[in-house]
This record gives C-alpha cells, structure tokens and sequence, in this order.
C-alpha cells in the first residue's frame, strides 16, 4: 500500500462497537509500528478527517467526513433513492433488508431495514465491511461485476469467517457460476454462522455492478419456500433500485431460473 492508502486504511478500522481508538490499538489492528501509524493519524487529524477525545486521546472519526458525506449525498443521493426500496423490501419478507455498495474490494453498507417481527431478528451492524467472498451480496457483485475485480479477489488469500466460509478459488469460481446461472446469490453461515441470506446486484448508470441489495434470514427461518418467496421479492425491489440509481436492470435477471440447491 501507497503512504496515502495506508492513512485511509487507518479509518476502516472504526466500527460502531470500536467509535474510539487509541494509537496502541491502531498499531496492534494496523499491523505497524507506532511512529509510522502516528505520523498518519497526526496527518489524518490535520485534516479533520480524525479527531481526539480531550481527555482520553483516542482517536474518533472527524467532522470533515460528515462534510464530505453530506456532499457525496446531495450530489449522488444513494440513501435518500435506496431507503425506501430497502423498507419495503423488508416490510413485504418480514426480515432485514440491506443495500450495499462496492468500496475497492468490499462492499459498504448504506442503508438497512428490519421490521422486528420475529423473537429472533439478524444483528445487523451497518458499519461493518461485507467480504465480498463470504456473503450473498458479494458473490452477487462477483458474479456479475468486472472480470479484473473477480480475478483480484480470487488470487489472495481469504478470511474464514465461519467454518463454512469457503476460500478455495476453484470452489469460489464454480459458486460465482451457479450465481450467473441462476441470478441469485445464496450463502448459508459463510460470514455469520446462524444467518442465511440471498443478493442480487445493483446496476448504475453506466451499466455496471455498483453494490448488491441482500434479505439475511436468521438460519432457523431459512426453509427452502421461504426462501424462494424472498428471492421474488428481491429481484423485483433490486430491479427498482437499479432504475432509482440510472441504472439498467438487465431483464435476464427477472426471469426465475433454479438456484444449485433446488437443481
């Protein structure tokens, strides 16, 4: 990584149970020795993209990112287009719903709803980064996103997530080909060992995979019939999204083929 990309990378490391990091804690997170990683937050903070608590000195997220995260939006309104479609979604299944958008080699989530209709819900943290190989929404974005982007993900090393996460690339390849064949992507305890959940991808406006809208199911409600009534739903409000975004939704993906389960 670039001095630039290192500095940034420092930000990734903040999550909603994590608002608040020390430099130790960012040395140990970061991998890297403790004057390397203060002369980034130093420069980070200049900037305002960091800021330190006064008493404690840990380090919190600055207000130039509400800045920058108030322009991006007025300029390319994703929540305001995608919070409504990702509501009804959840409302219509009775289960979470999340829309998430491709960030280098992740996917970010941007907006998430869930009805709270059942004892047992997903626990849903918008702030975490989506692998792209141990989800539905990424598999979807593989399945259908630009070749070099499979083709980087594949030949790295890959986290297990889970004891189902799957890592092997020729595996991964022969998933991301049942997803192209059947539209839908399914993944089932990959990422979080009790959650199943379905994707389908996001187009934008020049026609490109630009994110994936995902249903996660808790795995004792995950019965192959419910499923497949999700997996109507899905489509159809990812066909919406796409069009809200200027996008294209390709009309292959409307017509219901057998996911590798049910073949």
């Amino acid at each position: 990584m670039g001095t630039i990309t290192k500095a940034l990378d420092l930000l990734n490391h903040f999550t909603a149970a994590r608002a608040e990091i020390g430099l130790g804690e960012f040395a140990r997170l970061a991998g890297r020795d403790k004057a390397t990683v203060h002369r980034h937050l130093t420069e980070l903070t200049g900037n305002g993209f960091l800021e330190q608590h006064p008493v404690t000195r840990a380090y919190r997220l600055g207000p130039a990112l509400l800045r920058l995260a108030g322009v991006r939006e007025a300029a390319f309104p994703v929540r305001k287009l995608l919070r409504p479609i990702v509501s009804a979604l959840a409302e219509a299944t009775g289960e979470l719903a999340h829309a998430s958008i491709l960030q280098g080699d992740a996917l970010s989530t941007v907006v998430h709803a869930d009805p709270h209709l059942h004892g047992i819900q997903v626990h849903f943290d918008e702030a975490e980064v989506l692998p792209l190989h141990a989800t539905s929404s990424g598999l979807a974005v593989l399945a259908f996103g630009p070749e070099d982007l499979r083709a980087r993900v594949l030949s790295r090393p890959l986290t297990h997530h889970t004891g189902k996460t799957v890592t092997d690339p020729a595996r991964l390849k022969a998933m991301i080909e049942d997803v192209r064949q059947s539209g839908l992507a399914q993944s089932d305890g990959t990422f979080d060992a009790e959650v199943a959940s379905q994707g389908v991808p996001i187009y934008g406006e020049d026609g490109r995979v630009i994110g994936a809208l995902s249903v996660a199911v808790p795995a004792v409600r995950a019965h192959p019939d419910r499923l497949v009534e999700i997996a109507d739903k899905l489509r159809h409000a990812a066909r919406d999204a796409s069009r809200s975004l200027g996008g294209a939704w390709p009309e292959t993906h409307d017509t219901r083929r057998p996911t590798p389960a049910e073949r």
